[in-house]
């Protein structure tokens, strides 16, 4: 049965208009952006099936063109699109938490990260350099690595942090191999640069892993 003739309660665009955004299902809102179906399936049917294939709407989000082009219903045009709508999302998270403290909005923080890192396949290790009131001054890729590992120096990394004039910085990578736990090597290295940082009076407030979807935080685990 095509949405036009499904009760309006029930269609997609007219319940995100009535109800909220929130009250969607992933297979709902996918059916918005893809807003038509295939031969024999609705555009609902259509996002349940890219959602099983993928595993999760994430693992869509961040799926290679490649592997987005051969799904049926998607193609270039669609790969474009979700490029976009991924751009828009990581450029309003950055603009909000530019625009104030970062600890005041930590949520935007480990989501700007999530989105930012996710979908790489090799490691990046990233600053954000904050101001004496915590506000993001810049947010720098400083280091990129392999699929194991990246060098990391704590030499550059504070000369970023005295060009910045940064008084705190939070650190961020990710782990393609889709573990979030903190190996050894991360946590000395986390532990090298906060000494480091120390000797300018920069703190170091947390270093945040990304991966599987997810985002580990060295100071809710008591690491920092």
């Amino acid at each position: 049965m095509a949405i036009t003739d499904w009760p309006l309660d029930d269609r997609p665009r007219e319940k995100l208009l009535s109800k909220g955004s929130d009250a969607l299902s992933d297979a709902e809102l996918l059916a918005i952006f893809l807003r038509t179906g295939v031969n024999g399936k609705s555009a609902v049917d259509l996002a349940r099936e890219l959602l099983q294939r993928c595993g999760s709407l994430s693992a869509l989000c961040s799926a290679s063109k490649q592997d987005v082009c051969e799904l049926p219903g998607m193609g270039q045009a669609k790969y474009a699109q979700l490029l976009a709508v991924m751009e828009m999302a990581r450029r309003a998270l950055k603009e909000k938490i530019t625009n104030g403290s970062a600890l005041n909005s930590p949520a935007a923080v480990r989501e700007y990260l999530r989105l930012k890192l996710q979908a790489l396949p090799h490691e990046v290790f990233v600053a954000l350099f904050l101001d004496a009131q915590n506000r993001v001054i810049e947010i720098e890729d400083l280091f990129r690595g392999t699929l194991t590992q990246t060098s990391v120096y704590p030499r550059e990394v504070v000369k970023r942090a005295l060009h910045h004039n940064a008084g705190a910085v939070i650190f961020a990578h990710n782990h393609p191999s889709g573990v979030a736990e903190p190996s050894h090597a991360d946590e000395t290295l986390t532990q090298a640069l906060k000494q480091a940082l120390a000797l300018i009076d920069v703190r170091v407030l947390d270093h945040f892993i990304v991966a599987g979807g997810g985002v580990l935080s060295f100071a809710e685990r008591g690491l920092i």
